[in-house]
């Protein structure tokens, strides 16, 4: 097993949900991608990567018309000369939320007030505020028909390994269409879709069967406290953004990034998170995989002579009302490593998150893969995954984070640092 990050228990250095626009201040981009976190947290998951990827969109296109530092993602505006690059970013972020979160709308309009109160006013100001609000325009109208609010019927299967509802609420499949929405990055759902989960019969299954089954059962006795702990964490922040915009904007802080690079950072975590869901939910409803708790129950109907079943077998965290394979927790967290770790290097950072719901909980962590590993081990020891769940998802987010780098907000000049710009 794999050593962890130490699991702290005092009071957190930065709460993960709850940090305040000027809490560790670097500039108005972080402070936005704050308020963005405030106001999307109300939404699913998916829905709310998708918020996320939009609004730093938007706030990229229009400090970048300004900075010309990256190359543009849409490209459609023409900034004046001298135009004020942090009115544009406020104005960007406060018209694509106000647009998407209109119950929100006065809670925005004050804080567009105190962040432009804080900007010398003037034409640099005036024209900074027109070329965010162009921006914000520009990038809802592009998602406004990306399908995201389409229905489509879903009957679940009857045989052993399809995906069927789970206890305790026996929930409709979630979001079965995810898997068509029309994606910020990669060409489609569909570019990095993933080969079969293992078959019923084989070793691989067994073994991961067994696994999830002794580790993740609500009653387990090989289960650590400190593997408890995260399941619990990881089970209350499937949130992207409160995960790793959060973590991101520490990281950022501490190394001193710039408002440019701020807005084109965010802007690329915002692209992977969105499109690791979607190609994650295309991978989930090709291969329809039960869940543990339902293999577990019929573990005398797979063949697997290996397997035992339990019918009274429950997880320890609730499982989500979606088929297994691959871990949608997984293959976002793939994507956002490999951005993040081209963005600020792999290790040496000071990373603390906490969520409110569970004070007694803080995690600490130095590296961005302490964290994957720890959502890996989240999903099996809270028992609502499968080790191939987790390996595939891994694998997944790997590659929608890498296409991401390689074709998205690619720097104007070269940057020797890293082979990717």
């Amino acid at each position: 097993m794999k050593a962890h990050p130490p699991l702290l228990t005092a009071i957190a250095l930065a709460a993960l949900a709850g940090s305040s626009p000027t809490s560790a201040r670097a500039d108005v981009v972080h402070d936005w991608n704050v308020i963005m976190q405030a106001t999307v947290s109300s939404s699913n998951p998916l829905v709310l990567a998708r918020a996320a990827a939009i609004v730093q969109l938007a706030v990229f296109e229009a400090v970048n018309a300004i900075e010309k530092d990256y190359q543009p993602y849409v490209g459609l505006i023409d900034a004046p000369s001298g135009a004020s690059p942090e009115a544009a970013a406020v104005a960007a972020a406060h018209g694509a939320l106000v647009a998407l979160y209109p119950a929100s709308a006065v809670s925005l309009d004050a804080s567009l007030a105190a962040s432009l109160a804080a900007i010398p006013d003037g034409p640099a100001k005036d024209a900074g505020i027109a070329v965010g609000e162009t921006a914000a325009e520009i990038l809802l109208a592009l998602r406004a028909n990306d399908g995201s609010s389409d229905a489509v019927p879903y009957t679940p299967g009857t045989d052993p390994g399809d995906w069927q509802p789970t206890p305790p609420a026996f929930a409709a499949a979630f979001s079965p269409h995810w898997g068509s929405v029309d994606t910020f990055g990669i060409r489609r759902g569909a570019q990095f879709r993933l080969g079969p989960p293992p078959p019923l019969r084989s070793f691989r299954f067994a073994c991961a069967y067994n696994e999830v089954k002794a580790l993740g059962a609500v009653d387990s006795a090989e289960r650590p406290q400190d593997r408890a702990d995260v399941a619990r964490f990881y089970a209350v922040v499937t949130n992207f953004v409160a995960l790793y915009h959060a973590a991101a904007r520490q990281v950022s802080a501490a190394q001193g990034r710039t408002l440019s690079e701020n807005a084109r950072d965010f802007a690329l975590l915002g692209i992977a998170g969105s499109d690791s869901f979607v190609a994650c939910f295309d991978t989930k409803y090709t291969y329809n995989f039960w869940r543990p708790v339902a293999a577990i129950r019929a573990g005398d109907t797979d063949g697997n002579p290996r397997t035992s079943a339990d019918p009274d077998w429950l997880p320890l965290i609730t499982t989500p009302a979606h088929p297994s394979y691959p871990s949608a927790h997984a293959s976002a967290a793939g994507a956002a490593r490999a951005v993040l770790e081209h963005l600020y290097g792999e290790d040496g950072h000071d990373i603390t998150l906490t969520t409110p719901s569970l004070p007694d909980i803080v995690l600490h962590y130095t590296a961005w893969e302490q964290i994957t590993d720890d959502i890996d081990d989240a999903r099996i020891y809270g028992g609502i995954h499968y080790r191939f769940d987790q390996e595939a998802g891994a694998r997944q987010g790997r590659q929608v984070g890498r296409y991401v780098l390689l074709h998205e907000l690619r720097p104007v000049r070269h940057d020797h640092r890293n082979g990717l710009d």
